[in-house]
């Protein structure tokens, strides 16, 4: 689990000021704690740990000598420049489920023997203890075929009993479709004009 030092933050001091100096702001809030810390974080360490976990991810985190197993629960970026502005955490408890997500990346689909996949959902989202969270989920597609789909139901975390999925069992992850040339493009959406007159 990675670790992340983050100080208690001085509420007298605008977020934009730390910001400008190099530090993101957050919140650490839990059903424990009597009420939430408020945090800053040295950019430079947040973007290393963004590079191994995202939203839904675990962290070790310290602040004032204190260690919490936390979960990153949400992640604002600056639209404008692109890095992170704000950073919250979940501290965990071992006997309370928690909502969280895991993200769904495809593998192997170099491995297609024809079709190209078409990704419809990114991350699935549950409630689980702390010992049972998922963070990623990787889909191996290698063996797909045209018109072949999966759904929610089909992924391993749907078969974990120790996860309560809230994303609709039903909801299609991915289908294998035809490679369609230019041509065949041109035809239908020439064919659909002439159907709309």
């Amino acid at each position: 689990m990675n670790t992340l030092k983050a100080e208690k933050r001085d509420m007298t001091i605008k977020a934009k000021k730390l910001r400008r100096e190099g530090f993101v702001t957050g919140n650490l809030f839990g059903r424990e704690m009597k009420e939430s810390i408020p945090l800053k974080m040295e950019k430079g360490a947040v973007e290393r740990l963004l590079k191994d976990e995202g939203k839904g991810g675990r962290v070790r985190l310290e602040v004032k000598g204190e260690a919490y197993d936390a979960l990153i629960k949400e992640v604002d970026y600056n639209p404008l420049k692109g890095w992170v502005d704000e950073i919250d955490f979940q501290a965990l408890v071992s006997t309370e489920k928690v909502h969280s997500s895991a993200e769904i990346h495809l593998v192997n689909a170099d491995k297609l023997a024809a079709g190209v996949p078409q990704q419809m959902l990114h991350e699935v989202e549950f409630k689980a203890l702390p010992a049972a969270l998922v963070e990623k989920i990787e889909l191996d597609i290698g063996d797909l075929k045209v018109g072949d789909t999966i759904r929610v139901k089909d992924l391993d975390i749907a078969k974990d009993k120790d996860v309560d999925l809230s994303t609709d069992l039903e909801t299609t992850v991915v289908t294998v479709t035809e490679v369609r040339g230019a041509a065949a493009d041109a035809d239908a959406e020439g064919t659909e004009e002439a159907a709309a007159e």
